[in-house]
């Protein structure tokens, strides 16, 4: 009787696709909290950081002469040289934050594409297609 009562260990059973999604999704959330990271002490993202800060620094500077001169050439010529400094930084922004994110995107596509390799050669049980019944 003791022997009907014990049970065989049962077979750890294989990850079905949502849990291999969920550890993919946890991967891309952690590599691109790392490349964030990384991004936030890159020497270009300091280099930007420094140039608005400078530029905060030159309107308000601007500014502060504009109140005690009030010469509407000088405001002009301010705006003119604040806008084309803004755009220039924007640019260089949009186009850094362009290639961080094809960097990404190009590390997640081959993770995801790794993923895809190492399951395809796996016959997944439930499959309709791997069923010998049907």
């Amino acid at each position: 009787m003791e022997e009907e009562t014990k049970k065989e260990p049962s077979e750890p059973r294989e990850e079905g696709w949502a849990e291999k999604a969920k550890k993919l999704i946890d991967k891309a959330d952690d590599f691109i909290d790392e490349k964030v990271d990384k991004v936030k002490k890159s020497k270009a993202f300091g280099e930007i950081k420094d140039s608005l800060n400078k530029a905060e620094d030159f309107v308000e500077e601007k500014i502060e002469d504009a109140k005690k001169i009030n010469v509407k050439e000088k405001l002009d010529e301010f705006g003119d040289k604040a806008e084309k400094e803004t755009k220039e930084h924007l640019e260089r922004a949009k186009a850094f934050g362009k290639k961080v994110a094809s960097k990404a995107a190009d590390k997640l596509d081959d993770l995801a594409e790794e993923i895809r390799n190492k399951t395809k050669d796996k016959p997944q049980p439930g499959d309709p297609q791997n069923d010998p019944q049907k």
